[in-house]
């Protein structure tokens, strides 16, 4: 293996966060829950869809830009809210920077340990995700404090299951840092020193805290005390939803959709753009992949609200299928954390483009000159299940 910084898949970047990152840190990023049933399949589905390329009359150049929820994308990727990134010292800020310099825009979990200022400020094309927390009084101090910050649209996350056993056993995370625990996990990190020697070098530790919920007093709680508000709030209806989209007033996704029904309801309240997911197999395990859900929705309510897909998504072919298949553009998650953590913002943006170049690639062989071009017609269906290379 090469020792080069620069990776030419996501799967080395995944093998490479592998071998950098603390045994329970990796575990974090890897998630799922019970079975794995929808965590496999999520990248499964993908497996089952092939190509109908063409071998002559193919464009010179393709173009790849398109736009969601107003904001300019130079190819239809998305970075995808994710929780606590503690992979690296510089987070949520590295990566609104690598996917500013590839221009697409970040999308910023309520979660997260930057502050949304810092990410805004990286990439103005940041949108805010929310879930359901407190009260509409916690909810309307989050949104405004979305809006000072210049954030140019809200996404609202829908999971509510809190599934958290795992077949394969759950990660040991701690509250938070503090002597007792960095003596606990200290041969963790000193097995991997790389990373460990990054944090000293940025003069600090992990930070599990997370500042997007701060309270009144300015305190920031850690994540699972901010994960456990969560678990107690009491569930929103459709009419909650309805408030929030209409106190906001801006662009506004809807993200866990799985069902017609809800997807027309989430239209019906004003959403601008859905996205179909399943917390990356982090909900109710025994979901379908996302990518299975998505032409029934399409067909459903695609003509009225920008449809976005979330789960899955290692290569550009994947992207170039969830085009096909109907989305607007595709929500990409542990793809960009694997390459933060195997080599913080260049690392991001070596995935960015390994999906752009993919991306690229698909489109010319299937013979279009544009990602708006691409239609059913561009994939089908295996006959037989693909044949996987050993690893």
């Amino acid at each position: 293996m090469s020792n080069s910084v620069w990776f030419e898949t996501v799967a080395e970047a995944q093998r490479r966060a592998e071998k950098r990152l603390p045994k329970s840190v990796y575990a974090a990023l890897r998630a799922g829950s019970e079975r794995g049933i929808t965590l496999g399949d999520n990248t499964a589905a993908f497996d089952e869809l092939g190509f109908a390329p063409r071998v002559a009359g193919l464009s010179d150049t393709r173009e790849l830009s398109t736009t969601l929820m107003g904001q300019p994308l130079s190819f239809p990727v998305m970075i995808s809210p994710t929780g606590v990134q503690a992979v690296h010292p510089d987070g949520e800020v590295a990566v609104a920077r690598a996917a500013a310099s590839r221009g697409v825009s970040m999308g910023l979990s309520l979660f997260a340990s930057k502050p949304m200022e810092e990410v805004v400020e990286a990439n103005p094309q940041t949108f805010f995700q929310l879930h359901w927390v407190g009260s509409r009084d916690v909810m309307g101090r989050l949104v405004e404090r979305a809006r000072r910050a210049g954030a140019v649209g809200l996404i609202l996350t829908m999971d509510w299951s809190f599934s958290e056993g795992r077949d394969w056993g759950s990660p040991s995370i701690p509250e938070k840092v503090d002597a007792r625990t960095m003596i606990r996990f200290a041969p963790e990190g000193l097995s991997r020193p790389k990373w460990l020697w990054q944090f000293v070098k940025s003069g600090g530790i992990p930070d599990l805290t997370a500042p997007n919920i701060a309270g009144c007093d300015g305190s920031a709680p850690t994540f699972f005390g901010a994960y456990r508000d969560w678990m107690a709030t009491p569930l929103p209806s459709w009419e909650d939803l309805a408030w929030l989209r209409e106190l906001w007033g801006g662009p506004f996704m809807l993200k866990g959709i799985s069902r017609v029904d809800d997807a027309h309801r989430a239209v019906n309240i004003g959403c601008d753009a859905l996205s179909v997911s399943n917390h990356g197999g982090n909900n109710l395990d025994g979901t379908p992949a996302s990518i299975r859900l998505l032409p029934a929705i399409v067909d459903a309510v695609g003509d009225q609200v920008e449809i976005t897909l979330d789960g899955g998504v290692r290569r550009g072919s994947d992207v170039a299928k969830a085009l096909a298949l109907g989305a607007r553009a595709v929500l990409i998650g542990r793809a960009y954390l694997w390459g933060l953590a195997a080599n913080g913002q260049a690392g991001v943006e070596n995935v960015l483009d390994i999906l752009r170049g993919g991306l690229d690639s698909a489109v010319l062989g299937l013979g279009r000159s544009s990602v708006h071009e691409l239609t059913r017609s561009d994939v089908v269906m295996a006959a037989s299940p693909p044949v996987r290379a050993n690893t």
